[in-house]
């Protein structure tokens, strides 16, 4: 019976270097998924640059429009009573929806300027399906609700609409410096 010991500790060497096998061949098939990471990895870093750059020049301005131009201009043009009382109260309504919406992009903010560079992030993925959700919501009640009634009251007086399309105009013309 002292044969197979000795078989046993003879083999022993030569098991280090398979057991090493196993673990480099393991790193290895971890590394072969690297390729496969890469490209989710490149668009992950995109869809935070081209979100932080949108969501600052387009939706913050749009909020912004509609809160200096549009509601004013709807409210202003509503028949007074019940159809002013409804205007101003959904123009309340999205106004406070545009300060909840960026303050939820406020704070996903700074962990997608970190996506967008490529770094770690603990991005609450919670809050990012909350804010798509949040705005989609938002949207659909602007779109179905309070665009079309503004449509009909706007449409009223042709001036009125017009009035609108002139200091949308005017708020996206250069500004004209004679200082220079």
């Amino acid at each position: 019976m002292t044969e197979p010991t000795t078989q046993a500790q003879g083999d022993e060497p030569l098991n280090q270097f398979t057991n090493c096998h196993g673990g480099i061949l393991r790193r290895l098939n971890m590394l072969d998924e690297l390729p496969g990471l890469l490209g989710p990895a490149a668009r992950a870093r995109l869809i935070a640059e081209q979100a932080l750059s949108f969501f600052r020049e387009a939706i913050f301005e749009h909020h912004l429009e509609e809160e200096r131009e549009l509601f004013p201009a709807v409210i202003a043009s509503a028949q007074p009573g019940i159809e002013r009382e409804r205007v101003q109260s959904m123009a309340d309504r999205l106004t406070r929806e545009h300060r909840v919406l960026e303050e939820l992009w406020k704070s996903l903010e700074k962990d997608l300027k970190r996506v967008a560079k490529g770094m770690d992030a603990d991005l609450d993925t919670v809050d990012v399906h909350r804010l798509v959700r949040e705005y989609s919501a938002h949207a659909r009640f602007e779109e179905s609700e309070f665009l079309p009634l503004a449509h009909t009251i706007l449409g009223r007086n042709d001036n009125h609409m017009a009035a609108l399309g002139l200091s949308l105009h005017m708020r996206h013309q250069p500004t004209f410096n004679a200082h220079i």
